[in-house]
């Protein structure tokens, strides 16, 4: 199978090489043929693995020794377990329906080939990380799907914000990787090792370790690896506070924002917690920590995409709360929960991405869902669609979200990690604001009276003129094309039944065998189990628990605020115009990053320019150099006028000298 598993990755690796290198010579059509046909291949080798992991194979070793230093040994390696074969299903899938919508999206683009290039080969640096058996293998998917998310933010690069986007994004996530990087040194430094299995072996035995960071406290070694392993993970899955750069990274096109930022890259830190749970199991406070900031961006980042107009912001909010919840599922030991979320939050939420980019196509490329309403009837199955994917979003019972979520829920209520109680009250109040801002959008966009007749162009209508000039701005919007509508309707089917088929075997069986760890003092994932009866029943349940009536009042308080009486929202926000100023301003985040750290980098540069730059290098070492050589010079000059008397006068001064300085030693 070691060959099998090499056809994973380098597959759409392929794709992406020929598509970028080669992509003048095979054209359009040969660029999205090669990529989509490699990330088909994936996907049909994945799904041949995954049959094989639960058949009961699992595989772990090296692929390719890359160094040798001592006994330390640097090695491309696999491992194959369910967890991972889970993750490959995810990426594969998902990428394959990214890579069919992309036809349609970006058929007037003039970088098509250059973005089927990308987005392959993000598909290869995501299938690298979550295939490792081992911390440097880890890294480089890690750093390799940030650089390639940087290039696909970015990708309209003649676009100001996208640019300051991209940056955003790649400089908040060098943060998250600077602590990333310095758990996986300790790891090496006192473990001997960077395999998987050898350091989850030898964790157990020293949980009871410390170590002194500065003056004399002792720190619990596993605590502080734990801590900066996760300060990656909020990085990468933009947890609070590190969370700013992800609705930036809207600027970049739809396509990849259902890539990147629905299953793909933002998960990448929820599924390295998971994989390092031997180790996070070993250290309560650092789950405590993960249980906190995943309960605080579930909650307040949900508050903002209640103010939100742009369709693809609204979205990302929602990605930034959901998140969260995964977060908070960690910190409550309940991994497998986390894993079952991830899964179906990807199908679910890739959907809402591309409907949204549906609907920014049909709306000749505005995104202000206060330009939109009644879309319904112009735009049938995106509309059906887009409804699917919400109530799946907001828990619905019997669709996927509401398995994976209702679990997280209930986890969190049976869990004893300090902190806790707040993420509880988080999650369930979080259940309200996911409903309101989800249905929100949904009746702005395809219910009410049409508010399209006199929109303009939206953020990225400068890259789609071609397109958009086939329309007369203000025309009825259309259903968008088959490659738009299939990835559409294909993502929809998991995003209805996935939740019901895999809730047994993936939490109360032995799915993940040993791929995950979880302590026996950590009990919520048992208490799950006592009392879990069946998905059906589960559904049924459901129906009498207050996470079910939350959503249902989100939605009915929607539908009131924005379909009958609109004059609600307008009169609450100028009544509490300090706090919808709060939350349209994302709690001045931006300000005070701006303000402390980037403002902060550009005094202390500007200091070090004027006092190391100008005044000691040039001023006193360059310029002060040639001073003191020219005021010796001008004084030098007055004794060499060639005149003989001048020259013995100065030869008598000499040895006046030199004989003072020997007697004075004498």
């Amino acid at each position: 199978m070691k060959g099998l598993y090499l056809v994973v990755p380098l597959a759409p690796l392929a794709g992406a090489v020929v598509a970028g290198l080669f992509g003048r010579f095979v054209g359009r059509a040969g660029a999205h043929v090669v990529t989509i046909l490699g990330v088909l291949v994936s996907f049909i080798a994945s799904v041949a693995i995954f049959q094989d992991v639960t058949a009961g194979h699992v595989f772990n070793g090296p692929v390719y020794t890359w160094l040798v230093s001592g006994d330390i040994h640097l090695e491309i390696g696999f491992l194959i377990d369910s967890l991972t074969a889970t993750m490959m299903l995810v990426v594969t899938f998902v990428s394959l329906m990214v890579h069919i919508y992309t036809i349609g999206y970006m058929a007037d683009d003039p970088g098509y080939q250059r973005f089927f290039s990308y987005i392959s080969l993000f598909t290869f640096s995501m299938l690298m990380l979550v295939m490792a058996n081992n911390f440097l293998q880890l890294f480089f998917g890690w750093e390799a799907v940030g650089l390639v998310s940087y290039l696909l933010i970015g990708f309209w690069y003649t676009r100001p914000t996208a640019i300051f986007a991209n940056l955003k994004a790649f400089l908040v996530n060098r943060v998250g990787d600077f602590g990333f990087i310095l758990g996986i040194g300790l790891v090496l430094a006192h473990f001997g090792s960077l395999d998987y299995a050898t350091v989850f072996g030898l964790a157990p035995a020293r949980a009871a370790d410390t170590i002194s960071i500065w003056g004399g406290a002792q720190w619990s070694l596993l605590t502080v690896i734990c801590l900066l392993l996760f300060v990656g993970a909020m990085g990468k899955s933009a947890q609070f506070p590190l969370h700013v750069w992800l609705p930036d990274s809207m600027e970049g096109p739809t396509p990849i924002s259902a890539l990147i930022h629905a299953a793909t890259m933002v998960t990448a830190g929820i599924f390295m917690v998971a994989r390092m749970s031997p180790l996070f199991e070993l250290s309560d406070t650092a789950l405590s920590v993960v249980l906190v900031i995943g309960a605080i961006t579930a909650l307040f980042m949900g508050f903002l995409g209640m103010v939100q107009n742009d369709i693809k912001r609204v979205v990302a909010y929602s990605t930034l709360s959901q998140l969260g919840y995964m977060t908070v599922a960690l910190g409550a030991s309940a991994y497998s929960v986390a894993i079952f979320h991830l899964m179906t939050h990807a199908f679910f939420k890739a959907l809402l991405f591309l409907a949204a980019g549906s609907v920014i196509i049909g709306m000749h490329h505005d995104q202000d869902i206060r330009n939109m309403g009644g879309l319904r009837k112009y735009m049938p199955i995106t509309w059906i669609t887009s409804l699917v994917g919400s109530l799946a979003l907001i828990g619905t019972p019997f669709f996927a979200g509401f398995y994976s979520k209702d679990s997280i829920i209930e986890a969190v209520g049976a869990s004893h990690i300090a902190g806790s109680g707040f993420a509880y009250f988080s999650v369930v109040a979080g259940v309200f604001v996911t409903a309101f801002y989800s249905f929100r959008m949904y009746f702005l966009v395809f219910h009410g009276k049409e508010r399209f007749g006199a929109q303009g162009h939206g953020h990225e209508a400068a890259h789609h003129d071609a397109h958009a000039d086939d329309h007369a701005h203000g025309g009825p919007p259309n259903e968008s094309p088959w490659v738009v509508t299939v990835p559409l309707i294909l993502l929809a089917i998991p995003s209805v039944v996935i939740g019901f088929i895999a809730i047994e075997p993936m939490l109360f069986g032995n799915y993940f065998g040993q791929a995950i760890h979880v302590a026996e003092h950590h009990e919520a994932m048992a208490d799950l189990r006592e009392h879990f009866h069946g998905a059906v029943a589960m559904g049924l349940h459901a129906f009498t628990a207050l996470p079910f009536w939350l959503a249902a009042a989100g939605v009915v308080v929607s539908w009131v605020f924005y379909l009958r009486r609109p004059d609600i929202p307008a009169g609450l926000a100028s009544r509490f115009r300090g706090l919808h100023t709060l939350l349209v301003n994302k709690y001045y985040f931006d300000e005070i990053y701006n303000a402390v750290f980037a403002g902060g980098a550009r005094a202390l540069g500007t200091a070090l320019w004027r006092v190391g730059d100008v005044t000691i290098i040039d001023g006193l070492v360059v310029n002060g150099t040639a001073r003191v050589i020219g005021w010796f010079s001008q004084i030098v000059r007055k004794f060499q006028s060639g005149f003989i008397y001048h020259y013995a006068f100065t030869m008598i001064i000499g040895v006046f000298a030199l004989l003072t300085w020997w007697f004075v030693r004498t």
